[in-house]
């Protein structure tokens, strides 16, 4: 969004296709799930929302879907109110729920014609099953499948209208290693042939791998977004080992970029923000003392420091690139 200088109001940003507007969600007894949240999603970008439990990612998703409207503020999905307009809308969506409610007793392929019958410009449904790997389970009744299967199945119907838009609630939940690698595969490729997608996920390594962007929602509230790099910078970096026997973590050369060293047993964490500088340090040290570092495993700041960090701080986090990245751009999109 971009901000009207002459009157200070929130203009809409002229190409988002998703856009979420100081957007608040009060359910019964005054529980506010959203809390004047501001975001856009770009045509053909993916736009992750990760947080915690009860962080207010189903309900704002819900609120796109139009599945009700806001207590305050303004949705809109392809320059329309996804609510009021459905008819609008619907037709170019597709949305991928946590879970799907299927007639037990339909096969698999029953129950992607049914969905295909009601669809305008349908796929067909031996391609929906193609795409995400069921082909061979056409026959199979849907109490059969196992629990990854149905996932993929939410999948396919979500993807049966052909959408120019894609919802995606949790969608690996379930899936072993290879579904999910598949499932990413298959989004990667929806994306890049220009749908636009907004995922929701627990799994720090699925935003990572897939989003353009990403917003990490806390208590009802965006607290840090932006690019994966964008929110990572400024974390600091780990350094982990093992000590050999007889070797004391205050014999290690102390580290001027970050909180230092910490030990557990033998095992040894050094948090650093410069993780080049502390490496040479540490292995020069090691090198000079004779000392082997079992288990050495050097990785930069990740979503990982950075969730586990909001987590802990109630989304109060320190200063750094991420914070300033994100903040920064929640204002433009609020202000």
């Amino acid at each position: 969004m971009t901000r009207d200088e002459r009157d200070g109001e929130p203009t809409p940003s002229p190409t988002a296709v998703i856009e979420a507007r100081a957007v608040r969600r009060v359910y019964a007894g005054g529980f506010e799930a959203v809390s004047g949240i501001s975001f856009s999603v770009q045509r053909g970008e993916l736009f992750a929302l990760h947080g915690t439990n009860g962080a207010g990612k189903t309900s704002t998703v819900e609120l796109l879907e139009g599945l009700t409207v806001p207590d305050a503020g303004t949705v809109r999905v392809l320059g329309h109110d996804p609510y009021r307009e459905r008819a609008a809308v619907r037709s170019r969506t597709g949305v991928m729920l946590q879970e799907g409610g299927f007639p037990s007793d339909l096969t698999v392929a029953e129950t992607v014609r049914m969905w295909a019958a009601c669809t305008t410009g349908a796929r067909p449904a031996g391609e929906v099953l193609e795409l995400v790997g069921l082909a061979g389970r056409a026959r199979v009744r849907i109490k059969q499948l196992s629990g990854g299967e149905r996932r993929r199945l939410d999948l396919g119907l979500a993807l049966v209208a052909r959408p120019e838009v894609l919802f995606l609630d949790e969608p690996t939940t379930g899936l072993d290693a290879e579904g999910r690698r598949d499932t990413w595969e298959l989004v990667r490729s929806l994306r890049n042939g220009g749908t636009t997608v907004l995922l929701t996920t627990h799994h720090l390594e699925e935003a990572e791998a897939l989003a353009d962007r990403l917003a990490i929602m806390h208590g009802g509230r965006i607290v840090a977004s932006g690019t994966t790099a964008e929110v990572t910078a400024g974390r600091p970096a780990r350094i982990r080992f093992r000590l050999p026997e007889g070797v004391t973590v205050d014999r290690l050369p102390v580290d001027r970029h970050g909180p230092g060293a910490t030990a557990e047993g033998r095992q040894v964490e050094i948090r650093t923000r410069a993780l080049q500088q502390s490496l040479h340090a540490l292995l020069g040290w090691a090198a000079g003392e004779g000392v082997s570092l079992d288990g050495l495993d050097a990785r930069s700041g990740s979503l990982e420091e950075a969730f586990l960090e909001i987590a802990r701080t109630g989304g109060e986090v320190a200063g750094g690139g991420a914070e300033r990245a994100g903040a920064r751009r929640v204002r433009e999109a609020a202000a």
